[in-house]
């Protein structure tokens, strides 16, 4: 594995590379980073040239400009100039939660760059008929955040999400796996002071959509909000679900079953 930084407007990326193949963009959302698409990108990095980074502002990725709202434009011009630095060739991209609207947005930017997009459980909440209910709650987790501190804002986000919390960082784990929690709980801070409320009001472009490679993407968890939001699109592009393994995290949580059905959908 190679590892490195890039330079770019208000910020210094932090990213990984792996493999050989075509290349293969992995964008997390939320408080991951690189490391947590570790295990998948290891399987990918059989087929492709797989490229994982920390998103500005979370764990190896400081940010060197003012520190404030965070917007997915911002983000998809970050996985732009990485994928310009670190190859010659259209690439694939995965994004899972906001990195899956990261994903939208570049194709619909930087169509020139992208061969195929998958979109994983994108938090399109502006997609929902009670829009609205779900931006006033994301307010509340906010505040809660300010008022009693990032654990209890977790607790909060985690149930309206209908997704399990990450665990805690332990001295009993592997190191590994200890210092990504660390970062983890670090980063969540972040995501809910400068990214929840900005992120959740994204709408992609439907026509960019419709004229690129695109294949929205969903675990086996019915109800969540990633779920109704994936739900919401494929029926504005008149598109079929492909189905992942596991949940919202089943690049974490099953990682072979998850890696051997992205590459069969990008295969296809």
């Amino acid at each position: 594995m190679e590892a490195g930084t890039l330079a770019v407007p208000g910020a210094e990326l932090y990213y990984e590379l792996r493999g050989s193949g075509p290349v293969l963009l992995l964008v997390n959302g939320g408080e991951g980073d690189a490391g947590a698409f570790a295990p998948l990108a290891g399987l990918l990095a059989e087929h492709y040239t797989v490229i994982t980074y920390d998103p500005r502002g979370n764990s190896r990725s400081r940010l060197t400009g003012p520190l404030g709202e965070q917007r997915i434009p911002e983000h998809a011009r970050d996985a732009h100039l990485l994928l310009r630095a670190l190859c010659r060739e259209p690439a694939y991209l995965f994004g899972t939660s906001y990195g899956g609207m990261v994903a939208m947005d570049m194709l619909a930017s930087y169509p020139e760059l992208v061969r195929a997009a998958v979109a994983h459980e994108p938090l399109l909440v502006e997609l929902l008929p009670d829009a609205e209910r779900w931006h006033a709650a994301f307010q509340e987790v906010y505040e809660t955040g300010e008022r009693e501190g990032t654990t209890a804002a977790i607790r909060q986000l985690s149930g309206l999400l209908g997704v399990d919390a990450p665990p805690e960082p332990s001295p009993a784990l592997p190191q590994p796996v200890a210092d990504l929690l660390t970062r983890v709980h670090a980063n969540m801070t972040f995501c809910v002071r400068y990214e929840l409320r900005s992120f959740v009001r994204y709408a992609p472009d439907l026509e960019a959509l419709r004229a690129g490679m695109f294949t929205l993407a969903c675990g086996d968890t019915d109800g969540t909000v990633g779920h109704r939001t994936a739900l919401a699109l494929a029926a504005l592009l008149d598109i079929e679900i492909a189905g992942f393994p596991g949940g919202h995290a089943g690049f974490i949580t099953h990682p072979a079953e998850f890696a051997k059905t992205l590459y069969e959908v990008l295969d296809s």
